[in-house]
Parts: structure tokens; C-alpha cells; sequence
């Protein structure tokens, strides 16, 4: 089940919603939430059902244990993390790691008949947090296993993040209140995001597939940089528009989740970028490899091989596949040379920044987009030696839809210029005055009427993050 999905927004969400306000009291609210959130997960994955159960109470097991024997503690978290990353190896990494042997030693090792769970990426980064810093001593044990099971399926994150920490919601599980200020905000930031998701996504990824599906040899120029951008929309308003619908989804039940994405097409510097974009699973890898490493504690050369590891296995977390190695490898050699000193030369150059930065990360996102590390390539190719591929069988104006053309527009104005717009002088009392007045209430009006309508005819298409 998806936010997106009329099951969702007709059945689903309302059902829990007034219940939730018919029960009240946390303590009986968490149990409701908890069968949903397990409702909600095997809606999608009925199988799997169990392999989220089983994280969930190992994680908590092995939380009680460390608890119980700190003597044995290191041990206990070494055994925990062996068998979340062993979970998540075999179900996402196995066959990426068969084919890779036999195109390395030209072997013939069958392939494992298995599928990837939806999210697991996600609920066993969290999982992990939990018993990680349990380890820490950040916080006491959490003996009640249903509470731990909320935090870690609830339904609103479960899927496609944002990844929370339990810190940050450890007190909200028994303590949080709801309220008409929560509820509208919340409603507010679903609406927002279930727009940026069914009116901008879904159309841009229309015209990103129609123009990547004719293959990179049947690509002008042109229509290269044309299917780049779309893609580098629709993978923004997707997942954001998730983040906002989780966000919201959260407050509307009492709970605050921390923001996962703060305009990060407005950066300056590759390192800004990743301070904005999916800020979250940056926030994971920072505490739980990049300072167990040594950060940049231990040297400069240290620092880039550390920065070197983290940014391989953060495109290793998209993906079991090398051109998502590729794509977190690019960005870790960018995030390393402005660490080296370019970030001096771009703080200098305000224009030039923000051009180095864009071209960057559409760039990158072509490798996250393609199939292969070749196929990437060959889109680069006549992206950026444009006069050599000047003809293509099928004109451009019939892959486009005048919709898909208009949702590129609305994307690239709506991707951080709007709101830098109504941010400073004398449009930034527009913009306050705009929240939460008449005027905002009739456009989030429109956006719902518009988004089902979208829906009703079936340009609904599935969350990016789903198959991380």
C-alpha cells in the first residue's frame, strides 16, 4: 500500500485517522497503530510480513541482552549487526554478488530465487540504530516489545523513510498529544507532498522513461539533457513529496519526524547538497560509519578514505547494482575535492557554484537513473558532445506531452527559486502571509481534486525509494 493509492486515501488512512482520535490515550493508540502499520506493510508484502516481525524482535532481544550483560556488550552488538547486515545482504545483495563473480571468473553460479522486500533498506538501518546506540548508552533499554515494534514499523516512515532515530522519538511513543494545530499542519504538509508526488513526479517521470525507453542511441542531444532534468525532478518531487507525506502523516498522530530534505537544488557545493538531500540516511552514516572510522579525527588522508568508504556504500544502499556504486563513488570524489581546498574557490564565485553544483548532480543522477555503468556513458555522451547527435527516429514532440512539458516547467521553478523568492525582502511578508490563510486552503484544495483526478486515470506510478 502507498500513500499515493485511493486504498490509502479512501480506506486506509481514514479508518485509522478517527480511531486513533476515538481511542486517545497513547498507551491503547500504539497498539492500534502498530496493527495498521503490520496491515499497512502486508498490504504489499504479504510473505514478508514475517522477515519484519523477526527484525524486530531480534533487534529487541539483542537490546535486552546488551542491557543485561554490558561485560559481553561488544560482542552482543558485533553478533546484532552481523545478522541485520546478513539479512539485508542475502535478500539485496546476493545475486548482485553471484553475477558479479561470474562475469569477474567467467563462473556459472546459479542465481538466488528471491525478491527484495519493500523497505527493508530502510527498517533495518533503524533497527540498527536502536541497538547501536542502546550500546551507547544514549539511552535506557526499551523493554516493552510493542513499542519497539512501533518505532520500527510504523507506517508513515516504514516503507520509504525518513529513517528516525529512536532518540528522537523516544518519549513521543508514551508521550506525545495530539491536536487541531498538529492535525492541520499535518494535513497540510501530506497534501503538499502527496501534490509534488502525483502532479509533478508521476508526469516528469512520464517524460523521463518515454525519452530513456527509446535507448541512448535514439537520443539527440537534446532530448539527453531533457530526459537528465526530468529525471533530476522526478526523483526530487518523488521522494520529498514521500518525505512530506511521511512528515505530515506522523503529525497528524502526534509524532514529529526531523526533515529529510531542505531545497537541496539551491546548493552551492556538492557538501551542501548532501547537508539537504535525504538528510536522514546522511545523519546514518555520519554516526555509524563515518565517525567509527575516525571522521576526521586521524589525518587528512584518513578523512578522504574514510569520505571515500562512506559515499561507496551509500550507493551501494540505493542499489545493488555498480552504476549506484558509481553514483555514490562520483559524489564522494567531488565531497573529497572541495574538502582538499575548491570549496575556498567555490565560496568565492557565487554563479559559478550554483552552475558546478546543478551539473553535478544531474550528472549523477543519469548514472542512478540508467541500468548500467555503459549506458550512462552513453547518455553523457551525446549530453555533452551534443553536434555529433543531432537526429533521432522518433521527434522529440512525440514523447512529450504538453502535461509532461508543463510539470518540467512547474519542477524547476518549484525546486527551491519559488521559495528563495518569498524568503527575503519584501515578498517574505507574501510568503508568511500566505500560510495558513483562505488562499492556501483553496489551493491545497485544488492540488487534492487535481491529484485524484490523476489518480482516477491511472498516471499513478510507484515511489522511486520503494526498491531501496
Amino acid at each position: 500500500m502507498v500513500f499515493s493509492s485511493m486504498v490509502f486515501l479512501w480506506i486506509f488512512f481514514p479508518i485509522v485517522f478517527v480511531a486513533s482520535l476515538i481511542i486517545r490515550k497513547p498507551k491503547y493508540q500504539n497498539i492500534l497503530l502498530l496493527i495498521a502499520s503490520l496491515l499497512f506493510y502486508a498490504w504489499g508484502e504479504p510473505r514478508y510480513i514475517f522477515l519484519l516481525l523477526f527484525s524486530i524482535t531480534m533487534n529487541w532481544a539483542f537490546g535486552l541482552l546488551i542491557d543485561r550483560f554490558r561485560d559481553h556488550a561488544k560482542v552482543l552488538l558485533v553478533g546484532n549487526v552481523c545478522i541485520n547486515l546478513g539479512l539485508l545482504g542475502y535478500y539485496k545483495y546476493a545475486n548482485f554478488a553471484i553475477n558479479t563473480v561470474n562475469r569477474l571468473f567467467h563462473a556459472d553460479i546459479p542465481a538466488v530465487q528471491v525478491t527484495l522486500p519493500i523497505g527493508i533498506s530502510f527498517f533495518t538501518f533503524q533497527a540498527m540504530s536502536y541497538v547501536i546506540d542502546l550500546y551507547r548508552k544514549k539511552y535506557p533499554v526499551q523493554k516493552n516489545l510493542l513499542h519497539l515494534a512501533l518505532y520500527v514499523s510504523f507506517f508513515p516512515q516504514l516503507i520509504a523513510g525518513p529513517i528516525v532515530m529512536y532518540r528522537d522519538i523516544e518519549t513521543q511513543i508514551m508521550g506525545r498529544k495530539q491536536s487541531v494545530e498538529k492535525m492541520t499542519s499535518g494535513m497540510r504538509r501530506f497534501l503538499y507532498g502527496l501534490g509534488k508526488k502525483v502532479i509533478i513526479a508521476n508526469l516528469t517521470a512520464a517524460v523521463c522513461d518515454n525519452l530513456y525507453n527509446l535507448g541512448a542511441e535514439d537520443l539527440t542531444g537534446g532530448m539527453a539533457w531533457l530526459a537528465a532534468i526530468a529525471y533530476t525532478l522526478e526523483i526530487y518531487y518523488d521522494f520529498s513529496g514521500y518525505s512530506d507525506m511521511a512528515i505530515g502523516l506522523g503529525r497528524m498522530f502526534g509524532f514529529e519526524f526531523l526533515e529529510n530534505f531542505t531545497l537541496p537544488y539551491i546548493s552551492r557545493s556538492i557538501r551542501e547538497f548532501w547537508r539537504r538531500w535525504h538528510i536522514s540516511l546522511g545523519a546514518w552514516f555520519r554516526d555509524y560509519v563515518y565517525i567509527p572510522l575516525g571522521g576526521n579525527r586521524k589525518g587528512k588522508v584518513r578523512t578522504y578514505v574514510n569520505l571515500a568508504i562512506v559515499f561507496a556504500l551509500t550507493g551501494l544502499w540505493h542499489g545493488a547494482a555498480w552504476n549506484f556504486v558509481g553514483w555514490g563513488v562520483f559524489h564522494g570524489f567531488f565531497i573529497i575535492i572541495e574538502r582538499m581546498g575548491f570549496s575556498k574557490f567555490l565560496d568565492r564565485h557565487r554563479i559559478f557554484s550554483h552552475v558546478y553544483t546543478i551539473l553535478i548532480f544531474v550528472v549523477g543522477w543519469v548514472f542512478f537513473r540508467v541500468t548500467s555503468v555503459r549506458e550512462g556513458f552513453a547518455v553523457l555522451l551525446r549530453m555533452f558532445v551534443p553536434w555529433k547527435f543531432t537526429s533521432a527516429p522518433y521527434p522529440v514532440g512525440t514523447q512529450v506531452s504538453i502535461l509532461g512539458a508543463l510539470a518540467v516547467i512547474l519542477g524547476l521553478i518549484g525546486c527551491g527559486p519559488l521559495q528563495c523568492l518569498f524568503q527575503t525582502g519584501k515578498l517574505k511578508k507574501v510568503g508568511d502571509g500566505w500560510k495558513n490563510s483562505v488562499w492556501e486552503a483553496i489551493w491545497l484544495t485544488v492540488i487534492l481534486v487535481y491529484s485524484i483526478m490523476l489518480l482516477a486515470n491511472n498516471t499513478y506510478n510507484p515511489f522511486i525509494y520503494f526498491r531501496f
